[in-house]
């Protein structure tokens, strides 16, 4: 990461912390802002892009999420761009109007997926949305799915309701459990990656989920 990357995440880092005090989303917090960040840089190296904004983009992108526990409703991330304005001008970043319209561009649509087909075309959104979908599989995705289930009551696995196949997913709708969230959105992420780097980063995170959800079936139901 380059030296002005560092700077920029030194001014921000204490600023997320202090508006995440008291509220724990499940998930959603520093260490995912910054895994997210580190993965769409690394994709970013090979693919192409703006370092600046990726960076900050990513490292910002889930404070709707911040929001959402605060206020106990649902909140897209277009609803979090005034507040995102404040923390910049808060890190005092010095930047220009146009790299912050196009943070707050990358972010609103950061939860834009290619099975919806609304997605945008500009390349550091796309970087972005990869990040944070790796971000939510492998070994990883299945630890923050748990976390998060711990934290907002949701079950581990309900038998008795199957799993249903569609094409989208609706955010705001919160599955029936974690078993559920797997099925229902996780393993269909790494078939709508946008980048070349990201879909071949994804293949054995998903295939790391699969085995787990054939595993986890397998010893709830008692199947020797």
């Amino acid at each position: 990461m380059m030296g002005n990357i560092d700077n920029y995440i030194k001014k921000l880092e204490p600023i997320l912390l202090e508006y995440m005090t008291g509220y724990e989303t499940g998930g959603h917090d520093l260490e995912h802002f910054t895994r997210t960040m580190k993965l769409a840089l690394y994709i970013e190296s090979i693919e192409g892009g703006d370092e600046k904004i990726i960076a900050i983009s990513s490292y910002l992108h889930d404070v709707h999420r911040l929001i959402q526990k605060k206020e106990n409703r649902y909140v897209k991330p277009s609803e979090s761009l005034s507040e995102i304005k404040k923390i910049i001008d808060k890190a005092n970043l010095d930047l220009t109007q146009d790299e912050i319209d196009k943070i707050l561009y990358s972010i609103e649509h950061h939860e834009d997926y290619n099975w919806d087909g609304n997605n945008v075309s500009d390349l550091n959104t796309l970087i972005l949305q990869d990040a944070d979908n790796l971000d939510a599989i492998g070994a990883i995705g299945i630890a923050r799915a748990f976390k998060y289930a711990g934290v907002n009551n949701q079950i581990m696995y309900d038998e008795n309701i199957p799993f249903e196949d569609f094409n989208g997913y609706e955010e705001k709708i919160q599955d029936v459990s974690t078993i559920h969230f797997f099925h229902n959105k996780l393993i269909k992420l790494g078939d709508n990656m946008n980048t070349k780097t990201a879909k071949e980063l994804a293949k054995e995170r998903i295939e790391f989920i699969n085995k787990f959800i054939d595993e986890f079936l397998k010893e709830w139901n008692v199947n020797y």
